[in-house]
């Protein structure tokens, strides 16, 4: 089976290409906008691409500061500041929309991602993380590009 991006490719490619590049942007724009957000809802509910949810947070352990901040935050919520706008950035050009983590948090949401090794704090020894996927195509995802795509060019008509 090939992959759902490449088929989404071959068939969006050939009525892409009849778009000036200005148009071409402007659509990119609106999908990765919407993918951004659409991955900012699905990190929040702490669910892979493919619907099952996260690993869980290993417990840490209590000491005299653990009560601060549990009233405004749910407890064990990951990936909050992660998922902001200021770091999950949305990129568009005439020829691609790209959904990625910028800067250094890039670094831990490859790790995470994958399941990499790393250390939590530079004394602490490595640690595998489990891998929860942040970034990913959900099928909803690929059907709202399709539809994208399609409104564009009825648009056009």
């Amino acid at each position: 089976m090939t992959d759902p991006l490449v088929q989404l490719d071959t068939w969006a490619g050939a009525l892409l290409a009849r778009l000036q590049p200005a148009e071409r942007r402007k659509l990119a724009q609106t999908i990765a906008r919407d993918l951004r957000r659409s991955q900012q809802r699905r990190i929040a509910r702490q669910l892979a691409p493919d619907g099952t949810p996260y690993a869980p947070r290993k417990p840490q352990a209590a000491s005299l500061r653990s009560k601060r901040g549990a009233i405004r935050r749910k407890h064990g919520a990951m990936f909050v500041k992660l998922r902001s706008a200021r770091w999950l950035k949305a990129n568009a050009t005439a020829d691609s929309a790209e959904v990625g983590f910028a800067g250094r948090v890039a670094r831990l949401a490859r790790v995470h991602q994958y399941g990499l090794m790393d250390r939590p704090a530079p004394s602490d020894k490595d640690v595998r993380y489990p891998r929860r996927p942040l970034l990913g195509f959900t099928e909803a995802e690929r059907a709202m590009v399709r539809e994208r795509i399609v409104v564009q060019f009825e648009r056009l008509r």
